[in-house]
């Protein structure tokens, strides 16, 4: 079991949008990254192609380091770590700044 998971809210810890909030969008364990929805965007030249004849510079996400970024915690709305508990024979993921369960 990991302590981030895809849709997890998570806030950014260091870098340039340090601060900034948003949902994970795709994890790479391998590589230790992850996307996150709004947070470092970077601008990107597109070729034209046939669904966009124009092309252009649009905006993606880049990835951060997975140690950049911290669970917000859903009652204290702050970055937390995130333990593991046994509750009804199962593991879940509990924040440890409240005592909260994650989804």
């Amino acid at each position: 079991m990991q302590k981030l998971k895809v849709n997890d809210n998570v806030v950014v810890l260091t870098g340039k949008d340090r601060g900034k909030t948003g949902e994970v969008k795709k994890i790479n364990f391998k590589t230790k990254v992850v996307y996150v929805g709004g947070v470092n965007l970077v601008k990107k030249a597109i070729k034209p192609t046939q669904e966009n004849p124009a092309g252009g510079i649009v905006d993606i996400e880049a990835p951060l380091h997975i140690s950049n970024v911290a669970v917000v915690s859903p009652k204290t709305k702050k970055a937390t770590r995130v333990r593991f508990e046994e509750k009804d024979g199962k593991k879940v993921r509990v924040a440890v700044s409240c005592g909260s369960e994650l989804s």
